[in-house]
């Protein structure tokens, strides 16, 4: 009897630490295969190129390729759907961004919720965006644009790259924090805004400084200030929102990157320490700056912090958006 049950219960330890292998085993082997970052939008934006720029360095930690996989379509929305349905095993990501994973779930009816049905891996930089008119607008500066839009309220124009969009929302932001009023005029994206700002088309835009630095360089168009709290080195020239006399009015395209809900936590805690060393590599970072991007802190970076500021960002525009009635095209 003695020898049955010592034979049971070695039989039943055996069992136990078997049982506990597999998810050992399954940390420390993590990746098993390429992981595929999705970017829900065409190649050559800023979504693509900062997941481009930032996989390139997380492969060496994570020991797999980061293939890249462009899914455009509705705002993100498509891509990012595609990732809520896939396996949450950390080999299917999105780099989404502050339409995405804010904007989106406030103007469209979405099959998902962009904050539960996704756990936060890293918050990435972002690219504040820059406030510029064309040539021949008389004011010279930030607050001389204040005075002449109340003095010519509705007769103004200012390119978006549609409803909803993030050049859309600023305009917004701005008309609310400055009491003006313009008129808005749709294109198919910051291409053709800047064309017809540079033929004096239209009298102002909102795009990020990669897209305008070199124009207002060349004194073809005027650069008043950065929606930002501290100045950019691709713009240092440029002041800020708050040095230019229109406090508080900040708003970045700010990146990040997610996984399916129910990623294990070891997870999403080697990605995370992935994009930390990609981000701490001062060739990434010299890559980023010159693409606009603003750095962080290292604590910013971690998935509390992407969680934290995702909330607190949906906290903010979310009534901003319902207030003026945008809603998705």
């Amino acid at each position: 009897m003695v020898l049955a049950r010592r034979k049971f219960l070695l039989g039943c330890f055996a069992g136990t630490a078997g049982a506990a292998l597999p998810s050992r085993a399954s940390a420390e082997s993590y990746p098993l295969r390429p992981i595929t970052i999705i970017v829900p939008f065409p190649p050559g934006g800023p979504s693509d190129v900062i997941a481009r720029i930032v996989a390139e360095r997380m492969r060496e930690a994570l020991g797999q390729p980061l293939i890249i996989e462009n899914v455009s379509g509705a705002a993100g929305s498509i891509g990012t759907g595609r990732v809520v349905r896939a396996a949450p095993d950390g080999h299917t990501l999105v780099l989404g961004y502050w339409g995405t994973h804010v904007v989106n779930g406030a103007i469209y009816k979405l099959p998902y919720d962009v904050v539960k049905d996704f756990e936060p891996i890293a918050r990435l930089p972002g690219q504040p965006l820059m406030i510029v008119a064309k040539k021949a607008l008389p004011a010279s500066d930030l607050k001389g644009l204040v005075a002449w839009l109340k003095s010519n309220p509705d007769k103004a124009s200012q390119g978006t790259a549609g409803t909803g969009s993030i050049g859309h929302i600023a305009g917004l932001f701005f008309q609310k924090a400055t009491d003006t009023r313009f008129q808005f005029v749709p294109y198919r994206g910051v291409a053709p805004i800047m064309q017809d700002l540079l033929a004096g088309q239209i009298d102002l835009a909102f795009p990020v400084p990669v897209a305008s630095m070199a124009q207002a360089r060349a004194g073809l168009i005027k650069a008043y200030a950065v929606m930002a709290k501290s100045r950019l080195a691709i713009a240092s020239e440029i002041p800020t929102v708050d040095e230019a006399g229109v406090p508080g009015l900040h708003l970045s395209l700010w990146q990040g990157l997610w996984a399916p809900r129910g990623t294990p936590p070891h997870v999403i805690a080697k990605l995370s320490d992935a994009v930390v060393l990609a981000l701490a590599d001062p060739a990434i970072r010299q890559k980023l700056a010159d693409q606009g991007f603003d750095m962080l802190l290292r604590e910013q970076q971690s998935p509390a912090a992407l969680g934290a500021y995702q909330r607190a960002e949906i906290d903010k525009w979310w009534p901003i958006l319902r207030a003026a009635n945008v809603k998705g095209d």
